[in-house]
């Protein structure tokens, strides 16, 4: 389904794109229940990802931008344009705020071909020139071949491009896309945010992405917004958000797999490290340094594509932690194999499937870890 004003001349009411900012706060109206949202941000050209858990209010925040659902306070604005202010009593119908809204679920005409679907809504003058826009949104998103066919004729993937299409040719003010690829085999997922990516930096707006999926953070973002039960919990690039995280939930978005609770044992502050107990085990890790006392209570993130696994004593390592312990078991994921290590506390370890045939890993085997004091990430401890 997509959400565009009706019918638009963009020969005379082309708007310029400005950046998006968003405050909104107080109880909305989802479905049946009320969900609490409390949201400040900007969003700037360019594709922002909007990640979370099921749950967190991504679709409620794009439905309060798009004007299907009205916050109890606060106020929307693309540059000098308002959207929606509650303390002036401006709330703008949907069609008026100009703004583009592509679904999971496709909603072609299914009469239409793919070139009535992409042209539905442009009307007015400049007929060629509109044409001109259209056919270089199709060439760019790789449908321009499948001009005439109908949506029943179309691949799932080719849908969810025409769905695309249709929404960037109205040039938006904003395009508000929730989880548009979801529905895709990974191949075509990733083959169409490439596309994306260099359509958006071709028509440059602000462009609200939500996804689950994070390899589409790292390909299509070049903002991240975490949202927690309605609260923005982290922002900024992808990598300083996903590969540093100071928030759990965002440690487990970013699939950190290895998350224990630790007691700060001694601190070193000649070497700007400190040693922390992990759970109730006798297990120190060294860690970096941070304004918390011995006795201090906190979580440790550690990716499992962090930990090192060896078969032997490793010597001569510049790694503060080398942990014995024995592999309680080996499960392939895709094309990584996740070993499960005893080392006093239960670590997930990532190796290639290589790395393990050549280190000739058995379940029982004793191995080692090797953990940099860098990829223990400290976390917010909640009380």
């Amino acid at each position: 389904m997509v959400t565009n004003l009706p019918y638009v001349d963009i020969e005379t009411t082309q708007l310029p794109r400005s950046a998006l900012d968003v405050r909104v706060r107080g109880k909305v109206r989802d479905q049946s229940a009320l969900f609490e949202l409390d949201v400040t941000c900007r969003v700037e050209n360019g594709i922002t990802i909007l990640f979370g858990a099921s749950g967190a209010g991504k679709t409620t925040l794009l439905d309060v931008i798009a004007g299907l659902r009205t916050p109890q306070a606060g106020q929307i604005t693309i540059g000098k344009r308002v959207l929606f202010d509650s303390d002036k009593g401006i709330n703008l119908s949907v069609q008026s705020r100009r703004l583009g809204y592509v679904f999971q679920d496709v909603a072609l005409f299914p009469h239409l071909s793919v070139a009535a679907n992409v042209h539905y809504g442009l009307r007015g003058r400049g007929v060629e020139k509109q044409q001109q826009h259209a056919d270089e949104i199709m060439h760019a998103l790789g449908i321009v071949t499948l001009r005439e066919r109908r949506p029943a004729q179309l691949s799932g993937g080719e849908r969810q491009r025409v769905a695309l299409a249709r929404a960037l040719v109205t040039r938006p003010a904003i395009l508000l896309l929730d989880e548009p690829l979801a529905a895709l085999d990974l191949p075509v997922r990733m083959k169409i945010a490439e596309d994306l990516r260099r359509t958006i930096q071709a028509e440059p707006l602000p462009v609200i992405y939500v996804t689950h999926n994070r390899d589409e953070v790292f390909l299509l973002g070049e903002k991240l917004l975490v949202l927690e039960r309605g609260k923005l919990i982290a922002h900024g690039t992808p990598h300083e958000v996903m590969s540093a995280p100071r928030n759990e939930t965002v440690a487990q978005l970013a699939g950190f797999e290895n998350i224990f609770d630790a007691r700060v044992a001694e601190i070193h502050a000649d070497r700007g490290t400190m040693s922390c107990k992990i759970g109730s085990s006798g297990l120190e890790l060294e860690t970096p340094l941070v304004r918390a006392p011995a006795g201090s209570k906190l979580r440790i993130g550690i990716s499992a594509g962090d930990i090192l696994l060896g078969t032997s004593l490793p010597v001569g390592l510049s790694a503060r932690n080398i942990l014995p312990g024995r592999l309680l078991s080996l499960l392939q994921k895709d094309a990584a194999v996740l070993a499960r290590v005893d080392c006093g506390a239960e670590f997930t370890v990532r190796l290639t499937m290589s790395a393990c045939e050549s280190l000739e890993l058995m379940p029982g085997n004793q191995v080692w870890l090797i953990l940099k004091t860098h990829s223990c990430h400290l976390l917010e401890c909640e009380v």
